[in-house]
C-alpha cells in the first residue's frame, strides 16, 4: 500500500469534496468510501479514484473496507452516531483514526479508548478540522505562556461565512440540549448562552460571543490540563436571545415531528458556502488565560475559511499519520502536533 494512501469515508459529504479538489497539493491518494455506491462511483470516476461501500452498521463490510488501510478520515456525521461504530471497526482492524467533529461527547467516547487504542497500537484522534485544531492550538500556546493557568476563555468567529448541511444537521441534534462548560475538570451542564463576552478578534469591530458547549471543552481539557474551561462563538445580540429562548422551548425542538421537519428543510436548502464565500469569508480565534493569582495572557488567531480550514487541517494531519509522525492512544491535535500546527496552514497567522 503506497504511502500516500488512507480511507476517506463520507467522501460525497460536502467537505470531503473539498478536499478532493485539494489532493494534489498535499501528494495523497484515497480511496472513497460510504454507503452509497450510487453516490461514490460517480464522484471516484471524476478523481480517477477507487471506492468501496460500507455501511458503518454493517461491522463485517466495515472491517473489509478497512483491511489494509493505514488510516481512516471519518467525515461522515452526524458524528455522535457514526463515530463509535467507525473508531470499533479500526480498533479490530488496527487502522489509525482521525475524524472533523466538534462534538464534546464524540470527544469524551474517544478518550475512554485511550488504553484500547495503545493495546491495539493506533491513533484515535477527534477534531482535525477546524474544530478544533485552531482552538485547542490556541489552547496550548496560551498554556505554553501561562503554565500555571486554572481558567481558560475560547471564542472563535467564522466571518461571513455559512454552514454546510452536515454542520446543520448536528447543529440540529444538539437543539435544546443546553449548554456546558468544564469546572474544576468536570463537565458542568449550564443553560445554552448562559454567558456572553465581547471579544475584539482583531478585524475592527468587537463582536458579542455566546457561550456554547464547543469540543475544547475536552480537548483543550487534555492538551492543557487547565481545569476549568468556557468556550464562546461570535454571533448577534439578537441570536443571543433566541438562543437563549430555546432553553425554555427545548422540550419542543425535541419533539419527533419537529425535528423531522427541521431536517427536510436542511437537506432541502443547506448546502454549504460557494467558492465565492469561501474565498472571502475568514475565521478568528480568540483566548485568554488565568491564573490563580489573576495573572493572564490574551492571544488571537487569524485563517481561512472554516471548510476551507478543515480541508487543509484534516490533510496535512493525515499526511502526517502517513508519514510516520504518530503516537498510539487517544491524542488531541495540538498535544500531539503542538501549538505552531495551526500556523502552517496557508493564511493563518497568529498575534
Amino acid at each position: 500500500m503506497a504511502t500516500n494512501t488512507f480511507l476517506l469515508y463520507g467522501a460525497n459529504g460536502y467537505t470531503a469534496r473539498l478536499m478532493l479538489d485539494r489532493l494534489a497539493a498535499f501528494g495523497l491518494r484515497p480511496v472513497l468510501a460510504g454507503r452509497s455506491e450510487a453516490k461514490l462511483r460517480p464522484l471516484a470516476e471524476q478523481h480517477g479514484l477507487s471506492y468501496r461501500v460500507a455501511d458503518l452498521s454493517d461491522a463485517t463490510s466495515l472491517d473489509a473496507v478497512l483491511a489494509d488501510m493505514p488510516v481512516v478520515l471519518h467525515c461522515a456525521g452526524p458524528f455522535s452516531q457514526t463515530a463509535a461504530p467507525m473508531q470499533e471497526a479500526c480498533l479490530r482492524t488496527g487502522t489509525h483514526y482521525l475524524d472533523i467533529t466538534g462534538e464534546v461527547a464524540v470527544f469524551e467516547h474517544g478518550f475512554t479508548l485511550h488504553a484500547a487504542a495503545l493495546k491495539r497500537n493506533i491513533m484515535l484522534m477527534s477534531g482535525v478540522g477546524f474544530d478544533v485544531v485552531p482552538t485547542d492550538c490556541m489552547a496550548r500556546y496560551l498554556h505554553e505562556r501561562l503554565p500555571d493557568a486554572t481558567h481558560l476563555q475560547l471564542a472563535f468567529a467564522n466571518a461571513e461565512g455559512a454552514l454546510s448541511h452536515g454542520t446543520a444537521q448536528t447543529a440540529l441534534e444538539g437543539l435544546g440540549a443546553g449548554g456546558m462548560i468544564r469546572q474544576n475538570g468536570r463537565l458542568v451542564p449550564v443553560p445554552y448562552a448562559h454567558q456572553t463576552l465581547t471579544v475584539d478578534f482583531g478585524n475592527g469591530q468587537p463582536q458579542p460571543c455566546m457561550a456554547i458547549p464547543w469540543g475544547d471543552l475536552s480537548t483543550a481539557y487534555r492538551t492543557t490540563g487547565i481545569p476549568t474551561i468556557e468556550t464562546y462563538m461570535g454571533t448577534t445580540t439578537q441570536q443571543i436571545r433566541i438562543a437563549r429562548l430555546g432553553n425554555y422551548l427545548g422540550w419542543l425542538v425535541r419533539l419527533p415531528w419537529v425535528q423531522s421537519f427541521l431536517r427536510r428543510q436542511i437537506t432541502s436548502r443547506v448546502t454549504g458556502p460557494d467558492e465565492t464565500v469561501r474565498q472571502r469569508a475568514r475565521t478568528h480565534v480568540w483566548g485568554r488565560a488565568r491564573n490563580a493569582q489573576g495573572q493572564t495572557v490574551e492571544a488571537r488567531q487569524h485563517g481561512p475559511e472554516g471548510y476551507t480550514l478543515t480541508a487543509d487541517t484534516a490533510l496535512t494531519i493525515t499526511r502526517h499519520v502517513l508519514n510516520g509522525n504518530w503516537q498510539a492512544g487517544y491524542q488531541t491535535p495540538a498535544g500531539l502536533y503542538g501549538a505552531d500546527l495551526i500556523l502552517k496552514i496557508p493564511g493563518t497567522s497568529r498575534e
